[in-house]
């Protein structure tokens, strides 16, 4: 690795907050929208995230209690961080993304969830399968795009130096 393209320990510093932010304000306001939309249903805080544990462990999730509601919670923050460190890892590459952090960010929070409901739930172990009305469409896809792909993106965005590098 030459000196010119060496990354400076600011730029790991700014990259890692960038990615802490983006993917700690997406997993909280994921999961809130998660708690809210189905609790509306009767379906309590535990039962979600014992849904997203049941990815790895299929319908046995739902026999874990706690401690399958707590590897929810985890694996829903690990997710939200990788879509992050995604969004950032493209942003060096194609730069509009975080100069039209909005409209970018609306997009890509579109693009996770397309991606979660058509490929990786369908290939997980989860017990249930997602529903594609008009309505659960709308309302998942909206909120994947405010909730989501927007504070990725105005974190990202925040973090990086308009000159072209992160600052």
């Amino acid at each position: 690795m030459s000196v010119a393209t060496a990354e400076l320990p600011a730029d790991r510093s700014r990259a890692a907050r960038a990615i802490v932010w983006g993917g700690l304000l997406a997993g909280l306001g994921d999961i809130t929208f998660a708690f809210v939309v189905n609790g509306l249903r009767g379906a309590g805080p535990v039962l979600v995230l014992q849904s997203v544990a049941s990815g790895l462990l299929g319908a046995a999730a739902k026999e874990g209690g706690w401690a399958t509601a707590a590897l929810g919670g985890v694996l829903h923050f690990l997710i939200a961080f990788i879509w992050a460190t995604v969004f950032w890892l493209l942003s060096r590459q194609l730069r509009f993304l975080v100069q039209h952090p909005v409209v970018c960010g609306l997009l890509y929070g579109f693009a996770v969830y397309a991606f979660m409901y058509l490929v990786v739930l369908p290939l997980s172990a989860a017990y249930f399968k997602p529903t594609f009305t008009p309505y659960t469409v709308s309302l998942n896809g909206a909120g994947h795009m405010l909730l989501v792909g927007l504070p990725i993106a105005l974190a990202a965005s925040k973090f990086t130096n308009k000159t072209g590098r992160e600052g």
